[in-house]
């Protein structure tokens, strides 16, 4: 009787080690770039969401500002009315812009709700409470001063290039290796065995017998023809390379135009802020004036309510207007690939929770001689 107590056979088959081996190293190779591409998006959407909400919370401030200012209007309008120096429409009109303005407060309300809600829903809970933008900071311009220089460096270092590079480099080997296919591999192999026989109860004579072997050698393969299948992987690989290659050149592309675009709107930004910021002194110069003309007679009560709604919307339009260039300097910088947390704390040095999210006074206007002056600034 004749027992296989054990045996093993290990060939090492070289041509799917060095596959492998191809395979996992290459594709790692795409994961920083992806990495740091959703690393950015976080960024660019936490800050655009935040952003969101402070622009909410200003319009709220400012309609708060714009109902107390129509109110002060509508109560001098009526007072003057009734001493008849002024006509029923000039009440009629102060009315209807205080109606109007509260429900815009109501919707500016719940626009913040929304936007708070959203960005709780990507940080958790927020602190109270929210920092908002300094009033007195100087928003820095892009460094370098050339569009050129920053569509170049998107072009090498945007995170979606190098990931799409990588995919390159993958592709260029995956040819290599299915073209390798036609050639001859030499493998190493190695076996063992162990064979035991027992003594036979019909036959005494019979001895148990242990026997134990072992194999080395090297394996050549010589491909002759495999039906076409690795020509038909090879034009795969190759076409798929081509595939990465296209891809490639639209990632950088893409990544070009984002940088100009970006860099366009940090320029244009800057010089926004700057009109606004001037538009703001000249609308209220321009309350000032026709508050003054209502008084003495030269102006009618809605030449100052129109006054007063366009110095409102250009503080409106001024508090955007900072906060979107903030966030087309960080597009910028993501576009190039360096966005990184370190930015998100120099915008954060921008930031202050003393920050006044009032809008600026509107000043008292003096009285008109022999007429009592009513209480015109806004709080």
């Amino acid at each position: 009787m004749t027992l296989r107590a054990g045996g093993r056979t290990r060939e090492a088959a070289a041509g799917s080690r060095r596959r492998a081996a191809l395979d996992q190293p290459e594709r790692q190779r795409q994961s920083p770039g992806q990495f740091a591409q959703a690393e950015s998006d976080l960024i660019l959407r936490t800050s655009q969401a935040y952003f969101d909400l402070l622009t909410a919370r200003d319009s709220v401030t400012v309609a708060r500002a714009q109902l107390r200012a129509v109110e002060q209007q509508r109560v001098l309008a009526k007072r003057r009315y009734d001493v008849g120096e002024a006509t029923i429409t000039d009440v009629y009109e102060s009315q209807s812009r205080h109606d109007l303005g509260r429900s815009q407060l109501v919707q500016a309300l719940n626009d913040q709700e929304a936007k708070q809600a959203e960005l709780e829903r990507l940080v958790g809970p927020l602190p109270e409470p929210v920092a908002g933008l300094k009033a007195d900071v100087t928003l820095p311009g892009p460094e370098p001063k050339d569009v050129n220089a920053w569509m170049g460096h998107a072009r090498e270092n945007n995170p979606q290039v190098r990931t799409q590079l990588a995919a390159v480099e993958v592709a260029e080997k995956e040819v290599s290796r299915n073209r390798a296919a036609h050639l001859p591999t030499l493998d190493f192999t190695a076996g063992y065995g162990n064979n035991y026989t027992s003594g036979s109860m019909t036959s005494p004579a019979d001895i148990e017998n242990r026997v134990k072997s072992g194999t080395i050698g090297l394996q050549l393969t010589i491909p002759i023809y495999q039906g076409g299948a690795v020509n038909s992987r090879v034009t795969e690989a190759i076409a798929n390379r081509y595939k990465s290659r296209a891809e490639l050149e639209a990632a950088r592309r893409q990544a070009a135009t984002q940088a100009r675009q970006a860099y366009g709107g940090v320029t244009s930004g800057l010089s926004q802020v700057e009109a606004l910021t001037s538009a703001v002194t000249s609308s209220l110069d321009s309350v000032n004036a026709n508050k003054i003309g209502y008084r003495i007679g030269t102006r009618v009560n809605i030449d100052v309510l129109n006054a007063e709604q366009q110095l409102f919307a250009a503080q409106r339009d001024l508090a955007k207007a900072r906060y979107d260039t903030i966030l087309q300097g960080m597009r910028l910088k993501a576009a190039a690939g360096t966005l990184t947390e370190a930015d998100v704390q120099g915008v954060n040095a921008l930031l202050t929770n003393n920050a006044q999210q009032e809008t600026p006074a509107v000043p008292a206007m003096p009285a008109a001689a022999g007429m009592k002056q009513p209480r015109t600034s806004i709080q």
